[in-house]
């Protein structure tokens, strides 16, 4: 392949934030080249393999996939060879005296919950309501990605249009989620706390209590919109998109980490453990501490990047347990999720609150002959773990390791008597297993504040260089780092042109 002298862009990472901006790039004849420092595509959302399984390594359950959405979109324009699944109920969440069916029809789970004993049930569909309209009014961002930042004549137009709608906005920034169950007098109604507290935990990285309440209830519909599971592992979609980057003429260099960034007159200077390449432009699917660390000279970066970089310290890491089950031991024969939470009353994390992921039966190249896979994790106090010494890092990690199989064994036994292999992870096997510096996980905590509006759109931290990934805008799921990629892609092909 001839290279130019200084490419349109180069992409380091090779997370779903920069491979979707290196594909909507390619898609429009651009020059570019991706580095990812692993043998392997996806970031946090990949699928490795050790002794003799394939892993999901951090996420387990993915959206975007409904007729016409973005994933569903580029499997059928690039043709490629990934199997959605879909599935009803998507999570079964269990707890004390509670074992609930998350359904993937909005009614279905209302109506689950206002069978509860003792439920409030007009309270109840009150609030689903409400919940749906917020979440109508951001997800149309989702599902039309042209309405998203940075923002010009025609898509203002068409917010203007739609303004009525963003109106019930008005009573949810600067709120809890905890806040609005208040204002329905929900907040004693123990399974509708439990749930929530479960999905804003996995999904903005914050409790009820202090999740800010347009992201968490948009949030909630993530059950809603076209989510389910990838025969064979996530990774299947990022190695496909990453081969139609190189189908388009894009280079992807696995195993090729980038060790400096520098400017060089009107372009960037990117040197790797193999590569020295030039670009226009760059987009770093990295963590701010990561980027910051590359830049030969730290004074280039925006104060956005900085601040970025302090919210990600206040956020989580994760503990896992990757299991091998025996497969005639497991009933259910389709891919399948739990949700399984031991105290409801206290923090959800550490393993008091774990998130398992079972392999189909029919995947049969995961595991050895006879074995399914099963991913289970729950968040880890970074902070705690960073600061501690090597050994104290030790203790707490096995304590939460320790907790989590108590709650599995309470919770889902059927799957602990089932268990022939365990491997564990730590945050540093995290950071192994995706890249992550320190194994962070999920970006920035969306706990409540106005704060998470300032920085919209493309993040442009120095003179052509952006920030992809969840700690950029719009936010935390792979589908939603898939858009900001998208996004920040187009803005740089429209300024270029």
């Amino acid at each position: 392949m001839n290279t130019p002298d200084v490419l349109d862009a180069i992409v380091i990472g090779a997370g779903f934030g920069g491979l979707s901006a290196a594909l909507t790039l390619a898609e429009r004849g651009a020059s570019l080249a991706i580095f990812e420092r692993l043998t392997y595509p996806g970031g946090c959302a990949s699928t490795f393999r050790r002794r003799g399984y394939r892993f999901e390594s951090g996420a387990t359950l993915f959206s975007g996939f409904g007729e016409g959405q973005l994933f569903d979109r580029w499997i059928k324009r690039h043709n490629l060879p990934v199997r959605f699944e879909s599935m009803d109920p998507l999570v079964t969440l269990r707890a004390p005296d509670l074992n609930l069916p998350i359904s993937s029809d909005r009614d279905a789970l209302t109506a689950s919950f206002c069978a509860l004993p003792g439920a409030p049930a007009e309270a109840i569909r009150r609030f689903f309501a409400y919940q749906k309209r917020v979440a109508d009014a951001l997800w149309q961002l989702f599902d039309d990605p042209t309405l998203l930042p940075p923002f010009n004549p025609s898509n203002l137009l068409r917010h203007i249009a739609r303004s009525p709608g963003y109106l019930v906005l008005l009573g949810a920034v600067g709120r809890s989620v905890g806040d609005l169950l208040k204002r329905f007098d929900l907040q004693n109604f123990l399974p509708l706390r439990t749930y929530l507290n479960a999905v804003c935990q996995i999904t903005v990285q914050a409790s009820a209590d202090e999740a800010e309440a347009p992201f968490a209830l948009a949030a909630m519909d993530y059950f809603f919109r076209g989510t389910g599971h990838i025969h064979g592992g996530i990774g299947q979609l990022a190695s496909a998109l990453s081969d139609a980057v190189e189908n388009l003429g894009g280079q992807v260099l696995m195993a090729d980490a980038v060790r400096r960034i520098s400017r060089e007159h009107d372009h960037w200077l990117v040197e790797s453990r193999r590569h020295t390449l030039r670009a226009r432009h760059v987009i770093a699917n990295l963590l701010p501490s990561a980027l910051l660390k590359l830049l030969a000279d730290p004074a280039l970066a925006s104060p956005s990047l900085h601040r970025k970089q302090r919210a990600v310290e206040g956020g989580w890491g994760a503990a896992m347990l990757y299991l091998g089950v025996d497969r005639q031991r497991i009933a259910r024969q389709e891919a399948f999720h739990l949700e399984l939470v031991d105290d409801p009353h206290r923090p959800f994390q550490e393993g008091n609150h774990i998130f398992c992921s079972v392999s189909g039966a029919d995947e049969r190249d995961r595991a050895p002959e006879g074995q399914r896979v099963v991913t289970v994790s729950t968040h880890v106090d970074m902070r705690r773990y960073l600061g501690a010494s090597p050994e104290e890092r030790a203790a707490y990690t096995q304590s939460v390791q320790d907790r989590m199989r108590q709650t599995l064994q309470l919770r889902a036994p059927e799957l602990a008597r089932a268990t022939l292999f365990e491997m564990t992870g730590s945050p540093r096997t995290f950071e192994r297993f995706t890249g992550r510096p320190g194994g962070y996980v999920g970006g920035i905590p969306r706990v409540k504040g106005l704060h998470h509006y300032r920085d919209l759109g493309p993040q442009q931290v120095a003179k052509n260089l952006y920030l992809v990934g969840d700690t950029a805008f719009p936010g935390q799921s792979t589908l939603a780092v898939a858009l900001g990629g998208l996004r920040t892609a187009e803005h740089i092909f429209k300024s270029a042109r």
